[in-house]
């Protein structure tokens, strides 16, 4: 689950212990529509917080590490895909 924080607009995920990170790596991981739902109804009641949440595609590594699941959530992780002007 990832949406973007309230107060500037930051990319967010949701963890486990129902709270939000800046770290992709902390985001709780879902495996059925159900377990989907639930965390997205959570997020959603949490408009303080966060704004915008949806499920997000992720790739779990052999070593247990979470990935970005497609090139948005990529993009969304590491920021701009351009050099910017100084």
């Amino acid at each position: 689950m990832t949406a973007n924080r309230t107060w500037d607009g930051v990319v967010v995920y949701r963890t486990a212990a129902r709270g939000w990170s800046v770290e992709l790596t902390d985001a709780a991981i879902v495996r059925n529509s159900d377990e989907a739902k639930a965390l997205l109804a959570e997020a959603v009641a949490d408009d303080v917080g966060a704004i915008g949440p949806y499920i997000a595609p992720v790739q779990v590594d052999e070593a247990g590490k979470i990935l970005p699941g497609n090139l948005r959530e990529q993009i969304r992780r590491d920021g701009v895909t351009i050099g910017l002007p100084v």
